[in-house]
């Protein structure tokens, strides 16, 4: 009986020695950096409330690591853009393009807010794409708009 657990032990490492790992085979390594990243679309503003705001920009696919993050610099001066808001994304090898979406929240309703888009990898490296200086207003309470500011899409009371 020994004999046979032996065996069987015996044939079971061996089998495991020469199966591929499927769990390594899994992982590729990080796709190769993007020469030039450009904004291809956007940014532009999806939708904006009274308690979150979110701005959508389209870049080609950067490369490099997996995680990159959209960065949103805000303020209600053109020329002091001192707030932050930075959102993380994973990138999928297979697609050309990557959506950036970054989240603002606690916002002033009725307040004009002027921002920039840029991204970076994980690594905090830029990926040396920045947009121009654009603007959105928050409405008031209770009404959200989505893509073109002038044009509120619903009302809740």
């Amino acid at each position: 009986m020994n004999t046979l657990l032996w065996r069987l032990a015996i044939i079971i490492i061996v089998i495991r020695l020469l199966s591929p790992n499927p769990a390594g085979a899994q992982i590729p390594p990080p796709a190769k950096e993007t020469e030039r990243v450009k904004i291809i679309k956007g940014p532009e503003l999806e939708s904006a409330s009274d308690y979150l705001t979110i701005i959508r920009w389209t870049t080609n696919n950067p490369g490099g690591a997996d995680v990159h993050y959209g960065i949103v610099r805000y303020g209600t001066d053109p020329k002091d853009l001192s707030q932050t808001a930075k959102n993380p994304i994973r990138l999928n090898r297979g697609h050309l393009e990557t959506v950036f979406r970054v989240r603002l929240l606690g916002l002033k309703p009725r307040t004009t807010y002027y921002y920039t888009v840029t991204s970076q990898g994980a690594d905090g490296r830029s990926d040396g794409v920045q947009s121009t200086v654009n603007k959105f207003t928050i409405p008031g309470p209770g009404v959200r708009i989505e893509g073109d500011p002038k044009q509120p899409i619903s009302k809740s009371n």
